[in-house]
């Protein structure tokens, strides 16, 4: 079923239809908010508030058809709030290595993935947003250039120079190494 039929149901008070938004737009909404925020929990917290924002607002949703981009903004927006209210109240975060099962084994798979998962948040970092969006969307998601384009609000040339500046910077700043593919493939 299109966007545009499950955005109108779901005005109606349709539960099962705002799930299906949910569940098609998730994960894309999750590769925007951890491009914008570099930190998965935080990504999962803002795509929470985003989805309960796009819920209160779908009346505001003025073309039903392109309701992926309109909650993409949402996602951005709760992201750049979510940024601002953490450098108000910055804590250290929890080593997630300590929070894990006993053993040597788990330990050091732990480790590496602690590793790869630092590794990969720098150099996501020195990344423009725009450019993290697209590689995360593009390189994990397996989204088209076309998908990303309409998504995001881009051109396909945008979408595909986003990509090659990204993929640069990121093969200069892990010395060649590709741990967004590692990364993703630990799953």
């Amino acid at each position: 079923m299109a966007d545009a039929s499950l955005v109108e149901r779901a005005r109606r008070g349709d539960a099962a239809a705002f799930g299906a938004l949910v569940q098609r737009h998730f994960r894309a909404a999750y590769a925007v908010a951890l491009a914008q925020l570099g930190d998965p929990t935080d990504a999962e917290d803002v795509c929470q508030d985003a989805f309960v924002r796009a819920l209160e607002r779908l009346d505001q949703c003025r073309e039903p058809a392109k309701f992926a981009g309109w909650l993409m903004t949402i996602v951005r927006n709760c992201a750049h709030n979510f940024r601002s209210y953490e450098r108000v109240r910055a804590t250290e975060p929890l080593d997630p290595a300590s929070m894990n099962g006993p053993g040597p084994a788990h330990a050091a798979r732990d480790a590496e993935r602690g590793e790869l998962r630092a590794l990969l948040q720098t150099a996501l970092a020195e990344l423009s947003p725009a450019q993290r969006e697209v590689v995360l969307l593009h390189d994990m998601e397996g989204w088209k250039h076309r998908e990303i384009a309409e998504r995001l609000g881009l051109s396909e040339v945008a979408s595909r120079q986003h990509l090659f500046n990204a993929r640069r910077a990121l093969r200069e700043g892990l010395g060649g190494r590709n741990v967004l593919r590692e990364y993703a493939n630990e799953d």
